[in-house]
């Protein structure tokens, strides 16, 4: 009797938990599959903490983007760019995969290209509205794209439209438990408003000027680098400032309307049927939040606020607070919007991929 070989996936994700948390969710997918996965990033990256967290075994080698000026850390780049391709082809030969997925960041690119050069079937992910640098060089060399949204200038049996996988810990949880738990008003409307996992600035300053005093119950996830300085101008006991929360979903289901940045995650509110009020990050390479954002508004879950007009966003806030029918059909469009098994599609299509 000739017992079969276990399928193998290497994941190369980094830079941002909004690529490694994704990555993580295929990850669980794949793993219920009874394929054996590993992972591969930089040693000093998000995904350096959260991958093994998971539970996952991490490779690491470094490489980072290309400065756009000439400059000493422009040479530097450039010779981790050129190292990388080999340091990978020394990870694929010792993890011997049966299929690569290159899942976000600049180590996805060369780990995709060392594939290819092996003949191992490779695939990528793309989050955003706008195919990065880092992708469209490393797109001839993956079999399979797996789109966020249907990009008008990429198309073919290459590329599949699948949305952004969720993780488990951003599923939206019952509304009485998630709020008891986040010590909140068991009933009434409360307010969300969170930037990336460092926190965003403007966004929480505009929630300390308008809501720290007087306002709706608020949720104010800040990020670790401005909690400090904002505690101390909260004076209400409704208004839950917290630095961060391992995973927002409870935030998601506690919440009836979300102030937010339009990075990958917007696929998380889409997912919890959560209204938003997004307001992009003005320097994202390609302005690909504001084409994230966009996405959503056409499909009327959403209303974009520009940064430059981040003082419509409180009055805006309460009129849609004080609208409930609004705020329902708002949820419903934004449910409409959602793709919750983009994970579990990725993962099947993997394993297609890579079977014999």
């Amino acid at each position: 009797m000739v017992l079969e070989r276990q399928l193998r996936c290497l994941i190369a994700a980094g830079g941002t938990a909004g690529h490694v948390l994704p990555a993580l969710a295929v990850a669980e997918e794949l793993r219920s599959r009874s394929v054996h996965v590993t992972f591969a990033g930089s040693p000093d990256r998000v995904e350096a903490q959260l991958v093994p967290d998971a539970g996952y075994e991490l490779d690491t080698f470094r490489v980072t983007g290309l400065p756009r000026r000439p400059s000493p850390a422009l040479v530097n780049a450039a010779l981790l760019a050129g190292r990388a391709p080999l340091v990978c082809a020394r990870i694929l030969r010792r993890r011997r995969p049966d299929i690569v997925l290159g899942a976000g960041g600049y180590v996805a690119g060369p780990m995709v290209y060392a594939a290819w050069r092996q003949r191992i079937p490779a695939a990528l992910t793309e989050s955003d509205a706008h195919l990065g640098l880092a992708n469209r060089l490393a797109a001839r060399f993956a079999r399979r794209i797996f789109l966020a949204y249907d990009l008008p200038d990429r198309y073919g049996a290459k590329y599949r439209v699948v949305g952004r996988p969720i993780p488990e810990q951003a599923r939206p949880w019952d509304r009485l438990a998630a709020r008891a738990q986040l010590g909140l008003p068991a009933d009434g409307p409360v307010l969300l408003i969170a930037g990336a996992r460092a926190g965003a600035t403007a966004l929480n300053e505009l929630a300390v000027e308008a809501f720290g005093t007087v306002g709706p119950p608020v949720l104010h996830v800040s990020g670790e680098r401005d909690y400090e300085l904002l505690r101390r101008r909260v004076s209400r006991p409704d208004y839950r400032l917290v630095p961060v929360l391992d995973g927002l979903g409870a935030a998601y289901g506690a919440c009836d309307l979300a102030i937010m940045r339009s990075g990958s995650t917007v696929w998380e509110l889409a997912a919890a049927g959560l209204p938003a009020i997004l307001v992009p990050y003005p320097f994202a390479t390609a302005d690909h939040q504001t084409l994230n954002a966009r996405h959503f508004e056409r499909g009327g879950g959403a209303i974009v606020v520009p940064e430059t007009e981040l003082g419509r966003v409180p009055e805006l806030a309460r009129s849609l607070l004080d609208d409930p029918d609004r705020l329902g059909l708002m949820a419903e469009r934004m449910r409409a919007l959602a793709k919750p098994d983009a994970a579990r599609v990725i993962a099947e299509e993997l394993i297609e991929l890579g079977s014999p």
